[in-house]
């Protein structure tokens, strides 16, 4: 008998999130739970209230998934980072860019 099963909870799949890491069955990317950890110091329980539609499983195998694929997901919060920034600072803005 051979299992192959690495990632049960995650998928990628164009047209969803870009076609970045996701929880399978949502549109909660890898690089937000890892997030709520890294930037948030969340701890695992307190990311579950955040996302009660998650289970403890699917949790801990987005961080199962990020430590086999840290470099890209650490890519993807900082970018994730920097357009939350730049959207905040054109919120407060005077450019025409902001008023769309």
């Amino acid at each position: 008998m051979k299992i192959q099963v690495k990632h049960p909870y995650i998928t990628v799949k164009q047209g969803i999130c870009g076609g970045r890491p996701v929880v399978k069955g949502t549109r909660i990317p890898v690089w937000a739970i890892i997030g709520y950890y890294k930037k948030l110091n969340y701890p695992i329980e307190e990311i579950l209230k955040q996302l009660p539609e998650l289970s403890p499983a699917q949790i801990y195998d987005a961080f199962s998934f990020y430590y086999d694929h840290q470099k890209e997901i650490e890519e993807e919060i900082e970018l994730s980072s920097k357009v939350e920034t730049i959207k905040v600072l054109l919120s407060r803005s005077n450019f025409p860019l902001a008023k769309h």
